[in-house]
Parts: structure tokens; sequence; C-alpha cells
């Protein structure tokens, strides 16, 4: 991997102009960091929302961080989100299974751990700075392509319409734009599994007062409880001032219509009776909570339309098991890669750029969701007295060290000679550093 480090392009003031017209569908971590590294690269873009405001809950790994120093970005989210220096690993009766120290920066790279809200804030207002046009309260509710002009397209629930060379659908895990792409309808499903979760202010609601839960208020903390079928997360962020917690469970109950809806604290606490009393101790604390049913799609066969002008990236595409905390990480080297492979294709080769992107990514994405799933499987098989190194947080180089916009400078010739030589068949899907 060393060799991709060194090959990182010029700053935006320096890349031409490409003529290339983008636009962005959804205004998530995806949506605005390909947007953001669309404008860096010399494309027009521009960004459509359906909702007139975002609300967003998380966790930037140093993959997507060394990506957001390079915007100029790391002292405005490093205020309001500092990472903890350990992650503490309980069994479910509170024995202690590991500490793992968490050294920043970690491979030349920050992580992000706070209310994914301020961190969102803080890229949108970036976006907005660098002049990028952001139409909050428009719905695309139709896809289109005209291969022989060259364009793509949708239309928005108002009947508008807007044109480009490409069209990013960064719409999440219900994307109306899947369908166009792969053919065929292909819903959600529920994964088996649950989360309830809950963000708030620490001294407000008495988590400094009590000696059960004080300990999250020194300092930035992070705290893991594994046991069967289920793990709690409680952490805190901004010094200490804000409290939240995350409670995976099973839940196979059927999916309709909203996955995400208010929650029950005393269901929540009904899950954690039999467990240290601190998780009971911190969860009776909130004064609500987000239910949030965990939806899963077989892998998709492809994540381009027939012309390679409409193409799906972030949850749209490969949605990640909040076990894996790289969803939003992914999502924004998605939108990096992608804005890197079109400046380097041209106005004249957007859909060699847009199948190259896909080549690059696909290996990728698969390993690290798979990791994601395998913590799960590790932390919900945790025994009372278990200990050592094999319960951590995974943090591999492989992932966290990657640089996926020097990455992209670095593969890009080889893969896209690669797909011109098969004739735009199928891809070329880059061998994975996944060990």
């Amino acid at each position: 991997m060393a060799e991709h480090q060194d090959h990182v392009p010029l700053p935006s003031s320096d890349v031409r102009a490409t003529g290339i017209d983008v636009v962005v569908v959804g205004a998530g971590f995806g949506g605005i960091a390909c947007a953001i590294e669309c404008k860096r690269k010399g494309h027009r873009v521009m960004i459509l929302e359906k909702v007139r405001e975002l609300k967003q809950l998380g966790h930037l790994g140093p993959n997507a961080g060394r990506i957001l120093a390079r915007w100029g970005l790391h002292e405005r989210l490093w205020e309001v989100s500092r990472s903890a220096n350990a992650m503490h690993i309980y069994d479910y009766l509170g024995g202690l299974i590991q500490v793992q120290k968490m050294t920043w920066p970690l491979f030349g790279a920050f992580a992000y751990n706070g209310h994914r809200g301020l961190l969102h804030e803080i890229l949108f207002e970036h976006a907005k700075s660098l002049g990028i046009e952001i139409r909050m309260g428009h719905q695309v509710v139709e896809y289109w392509e005209d291969e022989a002009n060259g364009k793509a397209g949708v239309k928005t629930q108002t009947g508008e319409t807007f044109d480009a060379d490409v069209i990013v659908a960064a719409d999440g895990v219900k994307s109306l734009a899947r369908k166009y792409v792969i053919g065929y309808s292909d819903n959600p499903k529920p994964s088996g599994y649950a989360i309830y979760r809950a963000w708030f202010d620490a001294e407000e609601h008495g988590i400094v007062a009590d000696p059960l839960t004080n300990f999250l208020t020194h300092g930035d903390q992070f705290y893991t409880w594994v046991g069967k079928d289920m793990h709690v997360i409680a952490a805190s962020s901004r010094g200490g001032k804000s409290i939240c917690f995350f409670v995976t469970h099973k839940d196979n109950a059927a999916v309709d219509g909203d996955w995400s809806s208010p929650g029950k604290i005393e269901d929540v606490l009904d899950l954690v009776k039999d467990w240290d009393p601190r998780c009971a101790a911190i969860i009776c604390k909130a004064p609500s909570c987000i239910d949030w049913k965990l939806l899963v799609h077989d892998p998709l066969p492809t994540w381009l339309s027939q012309s390679g002008r409409v193409v799906l990236i972030g949850d749209a595409a490969h949605p990640f098991l909040p076990s894996s905390a790289q969803g939003a990480s992914q999502a924004i080297e998605d939108g990096v890669t992608l804005a890197v492979t079109l400046n380097l294709a041209g106005k004249d080769n957007v859909r060699l750029g847009t199948r190259t992107w896909e080549s690059i990514r696909y290996q990728r994405v698969y390993d690290a969701q798979v990791l994601g799933e395998s913590t799960r499987e590790k932390w919900h098989g945790a025994k009372v007295g278990d200990s050592g190194e094999s319960f951590e947080f995974p943090m591999p180089e492989w992932l966290m060290a990657f640089d996926a916009e020097a990455h992209a400078y670095a593969v890009y010739e080889r893969i896209a000679q690669s797909i011109v030589k098969d004739g735009y068949c199928e891809p070329c899907v880059e061998e994975s550093e996944a060990a």
C-alpha cells in the first residue's frame, strides 16, 4: 500500500475544469463527499436532497479521516468529535475482557467519533462554502438515460428534470435508483437484528451525578459489553458532555414501512435486566430512544446502469452493519474515488471512468462488509470469563491506512486499460489487499 500514498493529486485550485456535469442524489456522507471531491477535480456538480432538513446520527474511520483532513476540516471535526483513547470491552456481567488502546493519529490519520449530525453539518457547510449548489426538498421520482446524446437524468416530484453526464445515486438503503440500475426490485429485508440508540446531555440527564455512570464523563470514553446475541455500546464525546448508547439485539420482526421509529426505554431496559448494572443505569437516563431495524440486501451484481451513467454509491449500493463502523467511511471512499476516475477518464470517456471506479471499489467494499459481520459474531459469542486481544475491534492496516484518492490515481490506468481490452465487458475487479 505504501506506494499508493505518495501520489496525491494537485490542490483543487490547480485542477482544470473537465466539463463533466454530475448530479448527486442524496446529501448524506457519501453524496456530500462525492460532490466536494467532484468540485475539487474540476467537475460541475449539484446535489438534490429530498428532505428539507438533515438529521443524522456515528463514526468516521481514519480511512475517511485522512480525506477530510486533506480538505482542511480536521480541527473543526476534532473539536466536536474527538475519539476516545481506549475501548473498554466487558462481558455481559461486567467482567473485563480487554482494554483496547487507541492511539491517534492511527496510520497517519484521525477517526471521528461523535454525534454524526455535528460531523455531517461540518461537511455540509464546507460543500456550500465551495459554491456547490444543494437543493433541499427535491425528491427524485424517476431516473433515465439517453446514450445517443451522452446524458442521464432525473425527474423530481414537482416534474422538474435535471440531466448530466453522470447521475450519482447516494440515496440510501431504500434507493429508488437501485431498481433502475439492476432491472428488478431488490427490497431490503430484515437482518434479524435491530439497534436501540440514543443521544443525550450528560449533566442534564443525571449521568454526572450517578456513581454508576459518571465514569463516562471523564473525558471521551468508549465502553462495550458483549454477550449472547447482543452487545451494548456506551460512549461519550465533547469531553464527556454528550452521551450515546447503542444496543444491538436479535429482532426478527417484519419491517413494514419505516425501519427507524421511536422506541421505548422500558423495552431496552428489559433487554439488559440481567446485565452489568451500569448498562441499565445509563439507559434509564435517556429521555427517548430510536428503534432502528437493521436491513440487509443481497450483494448487487453491479452498481452501474447498463450505459454506465447512473451510479449507486454508499448504502444504495452496499449497506453496512453498524458493527463494521465503516458505512459512512466507505461511502466517502466511493465518492472520492469516483471523482478521481471521472477526472482521469475525461468527458468523452465518462463510461470508462464509472466502470473503472466500480472495479476499484467492489472487492474492497465486500471485504470491509465481511469484517463487520465477523465482529458482531465474535462479540455475540462471548462468554463470562473470556479475555484477550481476540475480542478487540478490528482496525487492520489494509482498511484503516487506505488513501482512496491516492489509490485511485495509482491504479486507474492499469484497470482502465484492462476494461478497454475486454471491450467494456465484465470489469476486471481489483484484487483485494485484505488478509
